[in-house]
């Protein structure tokens, strides 16, 4: 990843975060990873996991994902996390949880540009599917 790299669609912002995430997790437990990026849609540098949960759930809090966009004086961010079951489909908590992050973003000038949700080999956009 370089630093000349603009994040322009969901399936570039899904290979760019799978990189913050512990080989051995994907199939394992949940975990919540955030690439804060500037206001080119590139990123300031790799995505910084933030929350490592059990098989089926992580919690994950506004200020965590924030901290580190906040310090890199970040634009947006794109946030995602992992199904270990191979099941990308966002769970109503998912949705939930997205909605938390988007006001407190607002709250604080940095936008979610999206929330992937991946697996070992699939991944769903929040945005693709106008859930942002």
């Amino acid at each position: 990843m370089t630093n000349k790299q603009i994040i322009s669609c969901a399936s570039e912002a899904a290979v760019t975060v799978r990189a913050g995430f512990p080989k051995r997790s994907l199939g394992v437990q949940e975990c919540f990873v955030v690439l804060s990026v500037n206001v080119k849609h590139r990123p300031i540098g790799r995505p910084v996991m933030v929350a490592m949960g059990s098989v089926n759930t992580v919690e994950v809090h506004p200020r965590d994902v924030f901290r580190q966009a906040v310090k890199k004086n970040a634009a947006a961010v794109i946030v995602a996390h992992n199904h270990p079951s191979g099941d990308v489909e966002p769970s109503d908590a998912d949705k939930i949880l997205t909605q938390r992050l988007v006001k407190a973003g607002e709250i604080l000038g940095i936008d979610v540009l999206d929330h992937i949700v991946i697996s070992k080999n699939k991944f769903v956009s929040f945005a693709d599917r106008n859930l942002i």
